[in-house]
């Protein structure tokens, strides 16, 4: 069964955005491998419900980090791709947008419980995929 996708297209966040977020959040948990085709940027588009140009740009910003191969009438497979080491730069601006994230969940109402819960489970999940 195909991960699900899903898109808020009333949040301030522009959908090409969620979809490359979505997208290489399911690529670095290892849901799809190399080789796997992903849906056309029309199913995609329809599947969505959004124009066929915003998830061309998702898809353009995967590529562009070496996540995607798009080929024209071939559709977009995913590549094999090593995980790069962090740039000092990188982790700064991670733990900016990671803290602006917090900020804005506490804004919206989550909890230091909910949060705290949510990091916690992110951090198994990748001393998991560390041990394999």
């Amino acid at each position: 069964m195909a991960p699900v996708l899903r898109i808020d297209l009333a949040s301030p966040v522009p959908a090409y955005r969620q979809i490359a977020n979505a997208l290489r959040a399911l690529l670095v948990a290892g849901e799809f491998s190399p080789g796997d085709q992903l849906p056309t940027v029309r199913e995609l588009a329809l599947d969505l419900g959004v124009h066929h140009n915003t998830v061309a740009e998702a898809y353009r910003i995967l590529s562009d980090e070496r996540w995607l191969d798009l080929r024209r009438r071939r559709g977009v497979m995913v590549l094999e791709r090593a995980m790069p080491r962090a740039h000092p730069d990188v982790g700064a601006g991670f733990k900016r947008r990671l803290q602006e994230l917090v900020a804005e969940a506490r804004a919206g109402g989550v909890s230091q419980h909910e949060l705290a819960g949510e990091l916690r489970q992110i951090a198994a999940q990748l001393a998991k995929e560390k041990g394999s």
